[in-house]
């Protein structure tokens, strides 16, 4: 069997959720807190961490009576989380994100304060360039 060496043998397409090199990429385990509804969260969701049960939830959830959300992570891979049981994941806690990347709730807006908050933990959001 020969291949012709124009041919196109495959591709390769990038997620642009990284947006440099440092900070390193460092991964830790957390939990997320169960929903009211089975949810799915996609690889590149921020977290904010509950200062109550130190769960996490979405960035951009209203936060509880007498509890502080605070900007903590990025997630590393897709996972679903019910409606009885909390649910362990992997998480950046440190690495160079592409703001545009990642997902937060519906309209959220990552705030100045968070980016700082964000920095402190070894988080630095970016831009990648389009080519």
């Amino acid at each position: 069997m020969t291949r012709d060496l124009h041919e196109k043998i495959g591709s390769v397409e990038f997620e642009k959720l990284f947006a440099g090199l440092e900070p390193k990429a460092l991964v830790h385990g957390a939990t997320i807190r169960k929903g009211s509804a089975e949810t799915t969260y996609v690889r590149g969701t921020l977290f904010s961490k509950s200062s109550t049960d130190g769960k996490l939830v979405i960035f951009g959830t209203a936060a509880a009576s007498g509890e502080t959300l605070t900007a903590d992570c990025v997630l590393a891979d897709d996972v679903t989380v019910g409606t009885a049981n909390d649910e362990n994941v992997v998480v950046y806690i440190a690495g160079c994100f592409n703001e545009a990347a990642l997902v937060v709730a519906s309209d959220a807006t990552i705030a100045e304060t968070d980016r700082d908050t964000l920095r402190t933990k070894g988080i630095i959001l970016g831009t990648v360039q389009e080519p």
